[in-house]
């Protein structure tokens, strides 16, 4: 059975995460999934996709399949990683790529959310990054998307706190686009879609292109770049990571040893 269910409504095109058992945990089969839906909506020229979760549930996506990390020893968020190949296909879509969130937004989905073109919720929905729950090194690229849509405060505060952002907030501190009543959320996304389907593609897909390069042009040296390569290293090498994984899948809490 599939994991992501597509429709086009209208020209627009609709992906829908459905794996409730597994809380739309971003795992493996799920983003082929995700990406297979991408590339055929991308050569059928459809101008906007809204990324939404099926109904009934409260959680939009629990984020990285933690089963699926490595226990130790190797970058658990590699270049090739499930995670960092869809949230690549979501920012280089040449269309707007809207996510429509209804319920909790956990760890690596809470990235995928940073990196949709516009965001919609409504007032279930909240958003938390999680890395330091399980000792995990989080990668460069993932910490400038929450830089640079929210700040280096608010960035700061959801990384080292990992505790949600209600929806209220997730407003005001620029999560969310817009903030609506739940009934109202897929026609609100669905507006959104229209209207960006009714620009010129062209001009979008090229504007989205600019805003993307413009905002990872962060030049740093090698040598700065192999500082935090090593920095993550001592992270995924240690005894927190390996507890951090095991903790979470014994649904107990880390105990944490510290630098």
């Amino acid at each position: 059975m599939a994991l992501v269910k597509q429709e086009i409504r209208d020209g627009i095109g609709i992906l829908t995460l459905d794996h409730p058992e597994k809380r739309n945990a971003l795992g493996e089969r799920m983003v082929e999934e995700i990406l297979g839906r991408l590339t055929e909506l991308q050569v059928m020229k459809v101008p906007a996709v809204i990324l939404r979760a099926a109904e009934g549930g409260t959680v939009w996506s629990a984020g990285h399949d933690v089963r699926e990390l490595p226990r130790s020893h190797r970058d658990p968020l590699g270049y090739y990683d499930s995670l960092e190949r869809v949230l690549r296909a979501v920012q280089t879509y040449p269309g707007g790529v809207i996510a429509a969130v209804h319920g909790g937004v956990w760890g690596g989905a809470c990235d995928l959310v940073m990196s949709c073109d516009l965001v919609v919720g409504d007032e279930t929905s909240s958003f938390a990054i999680t890395p330091a729950k399980l000792g995990l090194p989080y990668n460069a690229t993932g910490v400038l998307h929450f830089m640079n849509r929210l700040g280096l405060n608010i960035a700061k505060e959801m990384f080292f706190t990992a505790d949600p952002i209600t929806a209220e907030r997730a407003e005001r501190v620029g999560i969310l686009n817009h903030l609506v009543p739940a009934a109202k959320l897929m026609g609100v996304s669905m507006d959104l879609a229209r209207s960006i389907a009714s620009r010129s593609a062209l001009s979008v897909s090229v504007i989205k292109e600019q805003l993307r390069v413009l905002s990872g042009a962060f030049p740093i040296s090698p040598e700065q770049f192999e500082q935090l390569q090593g920095l993550r290293r001592r992270v995924y090498d240690s005894d927190d990571y390996e507890e951090g994984i095991t903790a979470f899948l014994a649904k107990r809490p880390p105990v944490f040893k510290g630098w």
